[in-house]
């Protein structure tokens, strides 16, 4: 049995949240294998529950979360210890908080959602809110995205208001943890961690292809990691 634990504070009114349960369902279908997701609220965190409960980390959307420092301490923990991870929505964006904080060594990198005042506001409001809507991705030439769609441009669905702050882009030139993705106006989208087996984080909300009754290939890829 695959156990997936899924990092965030559950809200059935999210639909995100009622959707990932069934697109994970339908990769395992798929895939023909066992699986079984776990919701973990970040207030309840800790290493040692992970590490000794579940095979993979999917760190969901509706942040803020109710305790940043447990989604954080999640996402740490995937990447150290080459745990497969997926972050989506406000997943990837702390991802980005998390890599900035532990491995560039910005402490100070923030979300301008919750610190609104911060000096370095790591995740900042996108351009443009892409809320309730879809809008093409672009996949980076070589990147493990590209590889896994099979195709260098999709269309996906979005909820979102914030994104990397493209002034900081350049500060993970060189740090391992890639640009996997742009917009139509080559805005950050995905990310993705090259040293590691599956490590990979998206703007985006792929999951809501379970709303259409469709199997996503990101998704399909995680569950497939965890193998």
């Amino acid at each position: 049995m695959l156990t997936i634990a899924l990092i965030g504070d559950y809200n059935p009114t999210v639909t995100a949240h009622l959707a990932i349960p069934k697109a994970l369902e339908l990769s395992s279908l798929f895939l023909k294998v066992d699986l079984e997701p776990h919701w973990i609220a970040t207030e309840t965190i800790t290493n040692t529950e992970i590490r000794e409960s579940f095979g993979a980390i999917w760190c969901v959307p509706a942040s803020p979360y109710k305790n940043t420092n447990g989604a954080l301490t999640a996402i740490r923990y995937a990447r150290e210890n080459n745990i497969p991870f997926l972050g989506t929505c406000g997943g990837y964006q702390h991802a980005l908080l998390e890599f900035a904080h532990n491995v560039l060594n910005y402490k100070e990198a923030d979300h301008a959602e919750t610190n609104p005042n911060a000096t370095m506001q790591l995740v900042a409001p996108l351009s443009c809110a892409l809320v309730e809507t879809s809008a093409s991705v672009r996949l980076k030439e070589g990147s493990r995205l590209a590889e896994i769609y099979g195709n260098s441009e999709v269309t996906e669905m979005y909820r979102c208001r914030y994104g990397l702050n493209p002034q900081y882009i350049s500060l993970f030139e060189n740090s391992g943890l890639v640009i996997g993705a742009v917009d139509e106006n080559n805005e950050p989208r995905a990310m993705e961690l090259t040293n590691h087996p599956f490590f990979i984080g998206v703007g985006f909300q792929p999951e809501r292809s379970e709303l259409k009754g469709e199997t996503h290939p990101l998704i399909t890829a995680f569950v497939k990691a965890v193998l």
